[in-house]
């Protein structure tokens, strides 16, 4: 088994990842920027934007993988954690000689030329996509490193960030829009999580797609959610169409990442059928 540095351990991904990661006999140290969630491993705080603390975390516990899932997708310093944290870690792990597995998102595409394909150039049309784009770019500069391009996560233990969002604001009677067209591929964690241990272990370089087999709009797949859920009420929530400030179809192909893993890629609806 590997020495494992997991940044973002205290994220939602981070938090399934973490677990399965120390199950399945790694030696795994994570990072949390505030809050350390408690769970197997060995925690360290951690300001993914500190360029000396980073530098000399790494070189202390010298891990032979790291998973980068730190990361922010809102508030003023989102570009500085994604573009500067990934730069980062990524000249540590480039120093080192560190492999190094980067988690990215469909969100740097436009979606306008759906389905995409690993050597699909991004396309972002937000600050968010934007700056995931400059740290996959970032990333390319290491030959021994992978970009897992993902999607929407969620899971059927904890309730996800945007689930639990929603099932608030509609609990406190406020207004939920759900977008008819945006087409993404939901992806299980457990599966996410499965898939990013087998790339560990893998000999595998460059970009993967590693999201749900199922294309959804995001409508549907929220309302897959709060019925699993058993949220209600919902007479505040309307579907609607979203604008262009936002990507649309965002469908990613998932060709390699089934000739690439051993790890199932489940639909949602395949996810929740197993669950009942």
């Amino acid at each position: 088994m590997s020495r494992l540095l997991i940044t973002g351990g205290s994220s939602y991904l981070g938090q399934h990842l973490v677990p399965l990661a120390v199950a399945a006999g790694h030696m795994v140290e994570y990072t949390y920027h505030q809050n350390q969630p408690i769970m197997p491993g060995t925690g360290h705080q951690l300001d993914i934007r500190d360029e000396t603390a980073v530098h000399s975390l790494i070189h202390a516990h010298q891990p032979e993988i790291i998973l980068h899932l730190a990361g922010s997708n809102r508030g003023s310093d989102m570009a500085a954690v994604i573009r500067q944290g990934t730069s980062h870690v990524l000249w540590a792990a480039h120093e080192l000689g560190i492999r190094l597995i980067h988690l990215s998102t469909d969100s740097i595409f436009a979606g306008d030329a759906a389905p995409y394909d690993e050597t699909a150039v991004p396309t972002p049309v937000n600050a968010y996509g934007r700056a995931k784009a400059d740290a996959e770019a970032i990333v390319q500069q290491h030959p021994n490193s992978v970009i897992v391009r993902t999607s929407l996560i969620y899971g059927l233990a904890q309730m996800d960030h945007g689930t639990r969002w929603m099932a608030e604001a509609l609990a406190n009677g406020e207004p939920v829009t759900l977008f008819s067209n945006q087409i993404r591929n939901p992806v299980w964690v457990n599966s996410l999580c499965a898939a990013i241990l087998e790339l560990a272990d893998n000999s595998f370089t460059g970009i993967l797609n590693v999201a749900g087999q199922q294309a959804l709009s995001r409508a549907d797949f929220a309302l897959k959610l709060l019925d699993y859920w058993q949220i209600q009420p919902r007479h505040t929530l309307t579907v609607a169409p979203s604008d262009r400030r936002w990507p649309l179809n965002c469908e990613l192909d998932l060709r390699l990442s089934t000739a690439v893993l051993h790890t199932p890629l489940p639909g949602v609806d395949s996810v929740l059928s197993q669950a009942k």
